[in-house]
């Protein structure tokens, strides 16, 4: 039987589907003006964007939309929200893992420039995953 959930379940809700809104915005300045939206992107910033592999932003398109949708999910108190926020955390683990371990990304930024935001964006994504599941064990998704 679902249960009315708390006014901060839903406050967390929103303020995660706009967490998703941001990374598909991320995702179109990503792949409508990459490197060039930086005014300070260098030489190596622009070879480095030109030489990542296409499927990767279909990868990146992934983790966002399912992380997205995921938050709809979870605002309309859907069970589908853990699953989608599932996929977008496997989604993202390949998107920067294929970053870290195929190109030298680290090498050229720094470990805390080129992993910081990764790692907070991993966190994020998991984070949205126990929160789903908390929200389904106290009877809040359907």
């Amino acid at each position: 039987m679902r249960q009315r959930p708390t006014g901060w379940f839903t406050l967390i809700a929103v303020l995660l589907v706009a967490w998703g809104l941001l990374g598909c915005l991320s995702l179109y300045l990503h792949i409508a003006y990459g490197p060039d939206i930086d005014p300070a992107a260098t030489d190596w910033d622009r070879a480095f964007y030109a030489a990542l592999p296409a499927w990767l932003n279909a990868v990146y398109a992934v983790a966002v939309g399912t992380g997205l949708l995921g938050s709809i999910a979870l605002l309309m108190r859907s069970r589908l929200a853990r699953p989608l926020y599932l996929v977008s955390l496997i989604a993202v683990i390949v998107q920067f893992g294929t970053l870290f371990l195929t190109t030298d990304l680290i090498a050229h930024k720094g470990v805390v420039v080129a992993t910081g935001f990764p790692i907070f964006i991993a966190l994020m994504a998991v984070f949205q995953i126990w929160f789903a599941g908390y929200a389904q064990r106290r009877g809040w998704l359907g």
